[in-house]
């Protein structure tokens, strides 16, 4: 029985309310969509907000009501928030099932079709107490960890990424907060779809490619130099692996680099001060977006208007330490993360001090693009 349980992870692991008053109309209110707590501005009347609003109401839910209390850590205390960021695909086909079914379907059925879903990118989205700061952790696909299902049992060691498509959200979930000891108050899923909409409504993305490469798995060849992305060249740049130095080491830089230059492009006057291209832009963001069904749209809305603060210069983007890479039995190469560290980055987090991680460990945010 164990050894086909861990086929199947292996294969897991292979596969991969109202509108706002007409004389603040010119006011730019951030709106942290979780997907990427990338900050949207609203602009326009009460009839403009008003459907902005009603796309809000619409994100596709996920219930998080089954995980057991007891064995979540602890609430975190004063008003930082922790998001759990999940970058998925539509997902496979899977024998004697439908492939229509949506995350949020799937997650409400009796049983989670295993093996459909693959979630590569897995991020640990901060926001500060006075929600003046934004920080965005990576954690490795590779990672090597204690899963755990959605009734929070520890089951085995596996990479990371098997969680999702294994146990679906809830496991997902459960196993992040082992890892990490932060209690997730929300979770956001974008598919991977949402790099491509997003992208084409505004306008591309600027990204630079300091070295010629090949996606073997894409079948792609990217020459060194400047783009602007938008579609299937966006989620094709996102996505590759294959081809870069470091592997997913790389991907996730340029994802994050990419995550940074969307939200530039976001905030630029061209967008924020275009309702067409805003509308366009929300739109593409919450037809991609699975959140928890305790996510309100009004809740959104706070949040939202508790940080028109926030630029980008306020956003930082890490990756959890890594100890370095090795190759196992059955699992074949994972990544072991740097367990002190870890430790010490996750519990400034929780104190909603990041400031003393970074002032600790200054080159821990990304700074330069490497794509």
């Amino acid at each position: 029985m164990a050894g086909k349980i861990g086929k199947r992870y292996r294969d897991a692991g292979k596969r991969r309310d109202g509108g706002l008053p007409f004389h603040r109309r010119h006011r730019k209110l951030i709106v942290a969509l979780l997907s990427f707590v990338i900050v949207v501005p609203i602009v326009g009347g009460a009839a403009y907000a008003y459907v902005l609003n009603s796309k809000l109401n619409h994100v596709a839910k996920i219930s998080t009501h089954k995980l057991k209390e007891k064995d979540r850590p602890d609430p975190d205390k004063g008003k930082a928030l922790n998001i759990l960021l999940l970058g998925s695909d539509k997902g496979k086909k899977i024998p004697g099932e439908s492939q229509n079914t949506t995350i949020s379907q799937d997650a409400k059925a009796a049983k989670w079709p295993t093996g459909k879903y693959r979630s590569d990118t897995l991020m640990v989205v901060h926001i500060s107490a006075d929600r003046k700061s934004v920080s965005l952790t990576s954690i490795p696909r590779d990672t090597f960890t204690m899963l755990y299902n959605a009734n929070g049992v520890a089951t085995h060691q596996e990479k990371i990424n098997a969680a999702f498509s294994e146990y679906g959200p809830l496991g997902t979930i459960s196993t992040v907060e082992h890892l990490t000891n932060l209690r997730m108050k929300h979770l956001a899923i974008i598919d991977w779809a949402g790099f491509k909409d997003l992208s084409t409504a505004v306008g591309g993305v600027p990204v630079d490619i300091p070295y010629n490469t090949y996606d073997s798995a894409q079948h792609v060849q990217w020459n060194k130099g400047h783009y602007v992305l938008k579609g299937t060249k966006a989620l094709q740049y996102v996505r590759q692996r294959h081809g870069l130095l470091r592997g997913d080491f790389d991907r996730i830089n340029r994802q994050q680099n990419f995550l940074r230059a969307l939200m530039n492009k976001i905030l630029a006057k061209g967008t924020t001060h275009s309702p067409v291209k805003l509308v366009k832009t929300v739109s593409a963001l919450t037809a991609n977006l699975t959140v928890d069904g305790d996510w309100t749209a009004g809740d959104m809305r706070g949040l939202a208007l508790s940080m028109r603060g926030i630029q980008s210069k306020n956003v930082t983007f890490l990756t959890a330490p890594i100890a370095g890479t090795e190759t196992v039995p059955v699992y074949g190469s994972i990544v072991r993360l740097q367990a002190a560290q870890t430790q010490e980055l996750f519990t400034d987090l929780r104190n909603d001090d990041l400031k003393a991680y970074l002032t600790k460990y200054p080159d821990a945010a990304l700074k330069t693009q490497v794509s």
